[in-house]
């Protein structure tokens, strides 16, 4: 498994039924939105990405308005525990839900977090192989459970019997993408799946001022 993502997705709506509409994105929300986002931050605009390319390197940054949902791919998403996010980045929901994913291969890292609408934290889970559970807020969500339960359909990714988990974490990653957002980026792709590289994202240059 070769993956990376450090993404944001702000939701007034189903974001699998928004991504399999194949949404055009609105430049002008966009840009306000990295403003409202980066207020103390110049912004210079580069070349398009897409939603196959969520892993932009730090002072870089992907981002998108649909209706109903907007997307931020930003190492600022990137932090061991989710909730070290920057309270801007939660502030900006305002009314809709925040969903943040982040996967590292290199690491076998994983986290993820949802926060309702009114900013509170629904969940909250992140880990690794080599710090262990970093963070685990909340109920464990139904894609969760075979996972944490050590269901035997997921010993055979395990590396080598000193793995300290039951599961391999990027497979808990690969099944938050599907439950939460209704794709994959390694695994299995289904019928209806979106295009991701048609799921076009603004590129952005960040650099503090």
């Amino acid at each position: 498994m070769g993956a990376k993502d450090w993404m944001l997705f702000y939701a007034s709506d189903d974001v699998s039924k928004v991504l399999r509409s194949s949404p055009k994105i609105d430049r002008e929300a966009t840009t306000a939105l990295m403003r409202r986002l980066y207020p103390a931050h110049d912004l210079r605009p580069t070349p398009d990405g897409c939603l196959d390319m969520a892993n932009p390197p730090e002072g870089e940054v992907y981002a998108a308005v649909f209706p109903g949902l907007s997307i931020v791919c930003t190492w600022d998403a990137a932090n061991d525990a989710p909730t070290d996010l920057d309270p801007r980045f939660v502030r900006e929901a305002a009314g809709r839900t925040l969903y943040l994913h982040a996967m590292h291969s290199v690491v076998d890292f994983f986290a993820y977090a949802i926060w309702e609408p009114d900013g509170t934290v629904r969940r909250a889970f992140s880990l690794s192989p080599d710090s262990g559970v970093i963070e685990d807020i909340g109920t464990p969500l139904p894609f969760e459970e075979k996972y944490l339960a050590g269901d035997r359909e997921f010993l055979q990714s395990l590396d080598g019997d000193d793995y300290p988990f039951r599961f391999h974490p990027l497979d808990l990653a690969e099944g938050a993408l599907r439950s939460l957002f209704g794709f994959n980026y390694e695994g299995v792709y289904l019928d209806d799946d979106p295009d991701l590289e048609e799921i076009v994202l603004a590129g952005y240059a960040v650099t503090p001022r």
